[in-house]
């Protein structure tokens, strides 16, 4: 079974509106948010081999936020993830040697959620039949805000990761473990 933990970014800065948007930077409620996700993290022992992570200034941002690591995991930075809609995001899993066993991805919604809402498969369908879904797919069905991490279990290998193929474990968000914490 393979972990793939979805972490979109935390929130950035609006400060200064010539800045290109691949350049805004964390503001301070982002750095506080990771820094309430990264302990979160550690606290569930969820610590990737892997991590896929856009090349925008925040998203580098919310990476620096999650570390020091126990383990540091290999980085790879990839300008695709930027925007990346859900296929560019899978193509990008769909490369990930079948030896590592747990990925991040930090990237960006939408297609960070879109790709969430198709890994975890429709909550009703033909083929699925109704269904309630888990408090954890009706919080991700409701959106995906800035700072939020969906953990995954993944049964097959990363190259046929495709729609309802991944199980939804959790789906933590900074405001639901600041409410906790």
């Amino acid at each position: 079974m393979r972990q793939l933990l979805l972490l979109r970014h935390a929130k950035s800065s609006w400060d200064d509106a010539a800045l290109p948007d691949r350049d805004r930077p964390l503001n301070a409620r982002g750095r506080r948010c990771a820094a309430v996700m990264r302990q979160a993290m550690r606290d569930l022992g969820l610590a990737p081999d892997v991590v896929l992570v856009s090349t925008s200034r925040r998203t580098l941002e919310t990476l620096e936020a999650l570390e020091p690591w126990d383990e540091t995991p290999l980085i790879d930075p990839l300008d695709s993830l930027y925007l990346a809609d859900p296929m560019q995001l899978l193509a990008a899993l769909h490369a990930v040697p079948e030896t590592v066993r747990s990925v991040m991805v930090i990237a960006h919604n939408p297609g960070l959620h879109d790709l969430a809402l198709s890994l975890a498969g429709p909550l009703a369908g033909p083929l699925a039949g109704p269904r309630a879904g888990t408090e954890a797919e009706r919080t991700l069905a409701a959106g995906f805000p800035t700072g939020a991490l969906a953990e995954f279990m993944v049964p097959g290998p990363w190259w046929d990761l495709r729609e309802g193929s991944a199980r939804l474990v959790r789906f933590l968000t900074p405001r639901m473990l600041e409410a906790a914490g």
